[in-house]
């Protein structure tokens, strides 16, 4: 099915959208994401800015995972950082998307210590091991009807979460 969606996209102009403006790009995407229907929208690696109007279309319907402990440290880098800055845990978030960067409801973090010999590079490694394990996990309670987006706020198993649950990964 992954194929079928990629062609989809491409014969919908993502590939001319993608050096397109914003706008573009996010209407060439809803465009060829229509007759999928999705119910949700797992974001990895895509390292793009979803617009406002994209992002509503959407609303609640759309994760992302940012390699670390949101609300600390948004937006690009975050391993060189979080080493620069001298904190003891680093770790990644699993959050609904909204308008703004890294700052949609968070639902699932993983936690780890930071080791004194870690660098950007191995810490790159060693958080992207929780992503493996904490974004399958928020997807699932998704899929289970365990998590909602309502309120602008994250909900599971019928409860705002007024932080994000935890996960260590010491």
């Amino acid at each position: 099915m992954r194929t079928d969606l990629t062609a989809a996209l491409f014969q919908h102009g993502l590939r001319r959208a993608a050096s397109a403006d914003r706008g573009a790009f996010d209407r060439a995407v809803a465009a060829a994401l229509d007759p999928w229907q999705p119910e949700l929208l797992i974001l990895a690696g895509f390292m793009r800015i979803l617009g406002p109007w994209f992002v509503g279309r959407f609303e609640g319907r759309i994760l992302n995972i940012h390699p670390a402990l949101l609300p600390a440290y948004p937006g690009l880098d975050t391993h060189r950082r979080v080493l620069a800055a001298g904190e003891k845990h680093h770790g990644s978030t699993v959050h609904f998307v909204t308008e703004e960067l890294d700052g949609g409801p968070r639902i699932l973090q993983g936690r780890l210590a930071i080791d004194p010999a870690d660098t950007p590079d191995t810490l790159f490694t060693r958080v992207q091991a929780i992503e493996h394990r904490i974004y399958p996990e928020a997807a699932e309670w998704f899929g289970e009807g365990r998590l909602e987006y309502r309120d602008g706020a994250a909900w599971l198993d019928g409860k705002r979460l007024t932080e994000p649950v935890l996960l260590g990964f010491d």
